[in-house]
This record gives C-alpha cells, sequence and structure tokens, in this order.
C-alpha cells in the first residue's frame, strides 16, 4: 500500500515537470514571434545639407521632395496658372513661354482656364495662342498684360498682330485686369522717321488682340488700352459676344480702331466704352447680323461701316442693328464710307436711338471715300440701300449731315425719321447739310428743317440702276 502511494508521488512530480517544460517552450516562442513582428520608430532623415535639422525651432522642417510626375491624375485641376508655369510678373521679364504653356496645357482640357493674376504685370511679346482646343476654355486675366514697349524690339513676323487666337471654339476672355499695348512709341513722328530709315521693319503697327478663324467667343469685362494699331480685331469668325469692357487710347493716336470687324458674322456688341483715335467700331466687308448697342463712343470716329470697295475689290455687308449708343467728341456718330471703284453692296442697315454730343458730322453717307490727297474718279461703286436712321438727336459742331452719294450708282431706299440736330456750342460759322444723289423718304420731327428736302423720291430709273449690282453679292 505504502510502495503504490510513493509511485503516485513520483508520477505526479514528473507530470509537473513534463508542464513545466511545455510552459518554458511556449514563453520562448511567444519572445521570438514578438521580437519578429516589432520594429523600432525611425527617427527622421535628414537631408545632408540639413545639419541642424531645423535649427531648434518648433516648426515642421520642409515637405518632402514631390513623388516623380507620371502624369495627370483623374483629380487634375482645371485652373492653369502662369506663375506656376515659370511666369515672373515683374512687368519686365519675359513671360511668354510661360502664358504658351500653361495654353498648351489648358487647351486638353474641358472647360480649364489659364489664370493671369492680380497685382501681376506680364511682359507677352508676340504670340500665337491656337486652337483646336477643348471646348469653354476662358483666359482669365486679373492681372495687366504688357506688350513690348520699344518700337525695335518687335520682331517683324510680329507687326501685324501682339497676341493671335486663332482656330478657336467656344472660347472667352474675360476679367478685371487689363492688356496694355503700350503703344504710344508707335504714334510719335520721331517712330514714323526710324521706321523708313530702317530697312528691316515694314510700314505697319500690329493689332492688340487678333481673332481668327474662331467661332463662339466671349470678350468681356476687361480693358484695352493703347493700342499700336486696332485694338480688337475680329477676322473670318462668327458667334461672337463682346461685353462690357473698356477700350482706351488717345484721340490724337492714328488708326487706333476700338474694334474691327471683317468677314465676320453673328455679332453682338454691348454695354462697353470705347474712346481710341479712328472709328470706334469698324464693320468691314463680309459681315453680316451685326448687333451694336448700349455703347458709349468717344473720342474717335463714331461707327462706320467702311472703308468698303477699296482697289475696286468686292465687298458685301449686310443686317446691321446700331441702336441706344453715345456719341460724344467724334468726326462722326454713324457713316457709312465707300471707295470708288468698288463693287457689291451695303443693305438692311439700321441706325437707331443715338444720341451725339458735340459731333462734327453725325450722320454720313461717302461714297467718294479717300484716305490720300488725291483718288481718282470711277463710276462704279458699292450700292448703298435700305439705311435708316431713325431718332438722331443732340449736337454737332461742324454740319448735320453729309449724304455724298455716287452719279451711277445713287443711294436708295434712305429713311431719315425723328432727326434732331442742332448746333452745339462748338460751332462755328454756318455749313448746311449735303444731300446728293440719294433718294428715300423722311418724316418729322426733322431739326433742322432743310433735312426734309435732302432725299429725292426714288424712280424707275434709279432702281434700275441700283438693281443692276444686285448679282454681285
Amino acid at each position: 500500500m505504502k510502495r503504490n502511494k510513493n509511485l503516485s508521488i513520483v508520477s505526479l512530480l514528473l507530470l509537473l515537470l513534463l508542464l513545466s517544460i511545455l510552459f518554458i517552450a511556449s514563453s520562448s516562442t511567444v519572445s521570438v514571434d514578438a521580437r519578429k513582428h516589432h520594429r523600432k520608430k525611425a527617427k527622421p532623415h535628414k537631408h545632408p545639407k540639413d545639419k541642424g535639422g531645423n535649427g531648434g525651432s518648433n516648426f515642421p522642417g520642409p515637405a518632402p521632395a514631390p513623388p516623380p510626375d507620371y502624369g495627370p491624375i483623374p483629380t487634375q485641376s482645371s485652373i492653369f496658372d502662369v506663375l506656376f508655369f515659370g511666369a515672373k510678373g515683374d512687368g519686365v521679364s519675359d513671360d511668354s513661354k510661360a502664358l504658351l504653356a500653361a495654353w498648351k496645357a489648358a487647351c486638353k482640357i474641358p472647360g480649364a482656364t489659364v489664370e493671369i493674376h492680380s497685382e501681376f504685370k506680364f511682359l507677352i511679346k508676340p504670340i500665337t495662342l491656337q486652337g483646336p482646343c477643348m471646348p469653354h476654355l476662358v483666359l482669365q486675366i486679373d492681372g495687366t498684360v504688357l506688350a513690348p514697349s520699344k518700337v525695335g524690339s518687335w520682331p517683324k513676323s510680329g507687326l501685324f498682330q501682339w497676341i493671335n487666337f486663332k482656330w478657336l471654339h467656344n472660347f472667352t476672355i474675360q476679367g478685371s485686369g487689363t492688356v496694355d499695348g503700350q503703344g504710344s512709341n508707335w504714334w510719335s513722328s520721331s517712330t514714323y522717321a526710324w521706321q523708313k530709315k530702317s530697312k528691316h521693319i515694314p510700314d505697319i503697327k500690329p493689332t492688340a488682340l487678333r481673332f481668327y478663324s474662331s467661332y463662339d467667343v466671349n470678350v468681356r469685362d476687361i480693358k484695352i488700352i493703347d493700342s499700336p494699331q486696332c485694338h480688337l480685331k475680329f477676322d473670318s469668325s462668327g458667334g461672337v459676344k463682346i461685353s462690357n469692357i473698356t477700350i482706351s487710347s488717345p484721340a490724337d493716336s492714328p488708326n487706333t480702331d476700338g474694334i474691327h470687324l471683317q468677314n465676320t458674322q453673328d455679332v453682338q456688341i454691348q454695354h462697353s466704352n470705347i474712346g481710341c483715335g479712328d472709328d470706334c467700331i469698324s464693320i468691314q466687308a463680309g459681315c453680316t447680323n451685326v448687333h451694336v448697342h448700349h455703347i458709349n463712343c468717344g473720342p474717335g470716329h463714331g461707327i462706320s461701316l467702311g472703308g468698303l470697295g477699296k482697289d475696286k475689290t468686292i465687298a458685301c455687308v449686310s443686317n446691321i442693328l446700331v441702336e441706344n449708343i453715345s456719341v460724344q467728341n467724334t468726326l462722326s456718330a454713324v457713316r457709312i464710307k465707300t471707295w470708288q471703284g468698288g463693287r457689291g453692296s451695303v443693305k438692311n442697315v439700321t441706325f437707331r436711338n443715338v444720341q451725339v454730343s458735340d459731333v462734327k458730322v453725325p450722320i454720313m453717307i461717302d461714297q467718294f471715300y479717300c484716305d490720300k490727297s488725291f483718288c481718282k474718279n470711277q463710276t462704279k461703286a458699292v450700292e448703298i440701300s435700305g439705311v435708316k436712321y431713325d431718332q438722331i438727336i443732340g449736337t454737332y459742331s461742324v454740319k448735320p449731315i453729309h449724304l455724298a452719294c455716287s452719279n451711277g450708282v445713287p443711294c436708295t431706299d434712305i429713311g431719315l425719321t425723328d432727326i434732331q440736330l442742332n448746333p452745339s456750342p462748338l460751332y462755328q460759322g454756318f455749313q448746311k447739310g449735303l444731300c446728293s444723289n440719294s433718294y428715300g423718304k423722311s418724316r418729322a420731327p426733322l431739326v433742322p428743317s432743310s433735312i426734309d428736302y435732302c432725299l429725292g423720291s426714288v424712280g424707275d430709273a434709279v432702281r434700275r440702276i441700283s438693281r443692276s449690282h444686285d448679282f454681285v453679292c
């Protein structure tokens, strides 16, 4: 009995020993595994040049370098700031390449915006910003864009235009900024003398902003000043809307038209202020469906159609409506000018509700237009018909009306309604209005009363003469 008891005790001790061995082995395994999965917290990596860390300050050190660029990411921004493309914006450095780089990047993205920041001045040399681009591209001008001020710094290839836009569809220029052509050096007499002596620069001056073969274009809110020549030009374009812009250059700056349209259709120009050294708005050959309204014009030469038919060319202009405008201190208010020898027609034109102040000749048709000291008399002329003047009211400083029409191709279907023009305080002497070879109807009130006798009645002979030219357009 005693022996069995001893065996039980031995067995219990062996079992306890075995359990102890298993426990020790298990603890070793856990310790090894724990060492395998534990990672010591890494110390910050110092840049080789950053020996002092962040100088003992409590501010974090510089951000790590960005990862390599593997192309656009799905959430790419649609804002393309020219500063991020290397522009300096100091008005001295050439920022042309930065603008072009931003343009090319934005051109590929629907709804993108090329941003020209406020409070910066960007010197841009002659440049072409072209499409086709993705739709709804915007050039946001909130700063100042400067043209080269020195005439000699312009390349020969850049003398036709400064910033050239072409082949664009569904494009907008907008913003609170200024496009400054810095054109004063182009206007001085010393510059003209210098140009004549130079064999490398022709006698031509650049347009500030020019659009070619572009459609559905909006230009709004910006200011364009002091262009060497024309400020804003559209050529062979359509679907143009210009609103709430300001164009400004001195009254004696030569050939600085405000807005120039050529071979362009379906245009709206509205709610803008234009003062320059030539036509506030110039509508040339190939234009149709143009609506101009709520414009303040002056100084300048007024709203003009032409000159048309120069060098015996064909000129066709139709469906023009100019209304609700104010014109002051200009050569004319609303005029049509054609060269002798030209062909084509101007028809379906209305000038309505035009307020004039100190305008030399408010109403003008001139089929003998000539910008030289002498032009040869020619029998052919651009036909002018269906032109209505309604509510032209205000003051003149030379004469109220000038209708100088061709003997061979008279002006027909002219309408004069509610014309009230009185001499201004600047008026000197007495000049009657001129009315020659112009036919149509007039309706009171008419001031001065001589306007009532300005238009002859349309006869069969006149109809035959005018209709013989209809086939041209």
